[in-house]
């Protein structure tokens, strides 16, 4: 009982180093503790430049499901089958795009206003297609009558003439592909970029040039391979996968490792909804403008290779009849509110997980604290030190209980060393003391887990926010999403946990007094590689802690 709150916080010590060992698995592809083993590097179909098949069966029904494995003839061809298209460069203030002419698929995209945390010579590439990965965004026209040959991403579609990139004093660039079947279908897709914008406008124009009435329904899709983007740390978990969301179901994240083994569980049908890729920082998604059926569906369609789509019917088409549906795709950083404009739920890609209902009013502070500050670095000081004055009574409490037991610790050892083979009679008279003194033994375990919820809130916060990419602090920390480059953050840390340890009661059992000490040197292996951000958020922590500790300490006269 006496040893309550150090028996919790090497609970807390354990978890986080199994965390951790689960996390080093997973991000180097081994059996993990919670589930199977990352998927493997992307498969030779990558290599080859280019995505095979993947082409969505469509709906029977409106409201039915169908298998996600490729249907289509074309589906099925080898990618070696697939002729070599034209690539099409587009570039704006915010982006760089590179279209592939089979299919007019978004190939690669690069974003202009972040630096790659592998690579800080080059910018962040979202989108891409090379031998080590496969993130595309692609669309086409499925449907069920037999044999009829719609245009998908495997089609090849020319590319209409014009501009390529976003002049001074323009505000959109459209770039028009256009594709034909056997059939008489054809299919105008047209992207369209605006300024300062990660939204672009996709608009399918469907034309029935056959002799027989169609029935076609569009897919919207994003295809991706299973390994987590370059340059994230060995040190933290972060999801990366496809994710739908409904009104019926809310955010839905979809493990690849699900997807695998059949056992992906989501809404699959709705009026509403959108489909996404999320990783860290990062997210796209497909967005419908209006209510409209959709069904929604992921496959494994190659080795590490997934897709994620959602497919609407068009409605039937009669010979010389045409189509016209509009769509979003959105590519880029996870910016909470801008997110949040526009789509319902489209925000949830930034990914607080369990903590959201405290993390997001805790990044709304941050945000107003960064409008007045100016300073991504100094509003997470002016953060820590609202939530210790929040808190400040509780903490109180926790370090006056701290105090009074620091201060009968000689008389708790002496007992313990008088009583050591009366293991009963110790116990009773360690309670007498605690009465006689007015020591409750669990008056610092209350404060600690009440405060603990906001705290990892926080934590999921600054681990979290794009905002933190290439935010400077002061001095030499000039990226707060980066490790300190001279590891004074995590140094200082490291000591004034250290300080804290000093400054507690020493616990009875010589083992465990070891153990208080080892403790944060063990959790300093960590923050050495953790986020500048969050190693400052801690030290903060630390610092005021400290402060508080130490000043009830001095007034009830237990400092050594």
């Amino acid at each position: 009982m006496t040893d309550m709150r150090r028996t919790l916080l090497w609970v807390v010590f354990t978890m986080s180093l199994v965390l951790l060992y689960d996390a080093w698995n997973r991000h180097n592809g081994q059996p993990t503790l919670f589930g199977m083993a990352a998927p493997p590097p992307a498969a030779s179909a990558a290599a080859a430049g280019r995505a095979p098949g993947g082409v969505p069966t469509a709906a029977t029904a409106a409201g039915g499901s169908a298998a996600a494995a490729p249907a289509a003839p074309a589906a099925a061809a080898p990618a070696a089958a697939v002729p070599a298209g034209e690539i099409v460069e587009v570039a704006t203030d915010r982006v760089k795009a590179s279209f592939d002419s089979i299919g007019g698929t978004l190939v690669r995209l690069e974003l202009l206003d972040y630096r790659d945390n592998a690579d800080r010579s080059r910018n962040v590439v979202l989108f891409e297609r090379d031998g080590k990965r496969l993130y595309l965004a692609q669309t086409g026209l499925i449907s069920t009558q037999p044999g009829l040959a719609l245009p998908t991403h495997l089609t090849p579609m020319s590319v209409a003439p014009g501009p390529r990139t976003l002049a001074d004093g323009q505000d959109a660039l459209a770039l028009r592909f256009e594709g034909r079947t056997e059939a008489g279908v054809r299919l105008v897709k047209t992207y369209t970029f605006t300024r300062g914008s990660y939204v672009v406008g996709v608009r399918h124009e469907v034309f029935n040039e056959g002799a027989a009435a169609v029935a076609p329904q569009l897919y919207l899709q994003l295809a991706r391979d299973g390994q987590p983007p370059e340059g994230e740390s060995r040190f933290y978990f972060t999801f990366t996968g496809p994710a739908v969301y409904t009104e019926q179901g809310k955010f839905q994240k979809i493990k690849f490792e699900d997807i695998d083994k059949g056992k992906a569980d989501f809404v699959k049908h709705a009026d509403d909804g959108w489909v996404a890729m999320v990783q860290h920082y990062f997210a796209s998604a497909w967005l419908l403008a209006s209510p409209a059926a959709r069904d929604f569906r992921v496959a494994k369609v190659a080795d590490n290779q997934y897709t994620i789509a959602m497919v609407t019917p068009i409605g039937e088409l009669a010979p010389g009849a045409s189509s016209l549906h509009e769509s979003k795709l959105y590519a880029g950083p996870q910016e909470e509110y801008k997110l949040a404009a526009l789509a319902p739920g489209l925000d949830l890609v930034k990914d607080y997980g369990w903590f959201t209902v405290l993390s997001k009013p805790l990044f709304w502070l941050l945000d107003q604290l960064h409008k007045g500050i100016g300073n991504w670095g100094w509003a997470i000081v002016a953060l820590v030190v609202l939530l210790k004055a929040a808190f400040y009574w509780l903490n109180a409490s926790a370090y006056r209980s701290m105090a009074k037991m620091k201060a009968v610790n000689p008389r708790v050892m002496e007992l313990r060393e008088r009583y050591k083979d009366e293991p009963q009679k110790m116990q009773q008279e360690m309670m007498r003391i605690y009465r006689e003194e007015k020591v409750n033994p669990l008056g610092s375990c209350l404060p600690i887990v009440v405060q603990m919820p906001f705290f990892i809130a926080l934590y999921w916060v600054l681990l979290s926010s794009v905002e933190m990419r290439n935010a400077p602090w002061i001095g030499w920390i000039t990226d707060l999403a980066d490790k300190d480059p001279w590891f004074i953050l995590p140094m200082l840390m490291t000591l004034s946990s250290l300080f804290q340890v000093w400054l507690n009661p020493t616990p009875p059992d010589p083992m465990q007094a070891k153990m208080m000490w080892l403790m944060p040197l063990l959790f300093s292996f960590m923050f050495f590689f953790f986020p500048a951000g969050l190693v400052l958020y801690w030290l903060t922590n630390n610092i005021l802690s400290i402060a508080q500790q130490w000043f009830i300490n001095k007034r009830l006269g237990v400092l050594k």
